[in-house]
């Protein structure tokens, strides 16, 4: 266990300001809700699958994730290889 890692962390958090201190516990209370998130994901999955009546989204999600990152690509070698 790294306790200086811990006390560091302790002094920081309490350094805090009270509304800092409140943004600080609902992002770590949002990483505690996965399997809430998970049930939620997987429930609008089902929405927009029946919306869709259970057909594959054209183009596909994998095809659509492919363009985007060709894109991206596409804009980091114009910045970095002009």
């Amino acid at each position: 266990m790294n306790t200086q890692l811990v006390e560091s962390l302790v002094q920081v958090i309490n350094s805090l300001s009270s509304e800092e201190r409140t943004l600080l516990q609902e992002k770590l209370q949002r990483q505690s809700n996965w399997k809430e998130q998970r049930s939620r994901i997987i429930k609008r999955g089902k929405i927009i699958s029946d919306r869709n009546q259970g057909k594959p989204f054209k183009p596909s999600v994998t095809e659509i994730i492919h363009q985007m990152r060709e894109g991206k690509d596409e804009q980091l070698m114009q910045v970095f290889c002009p």
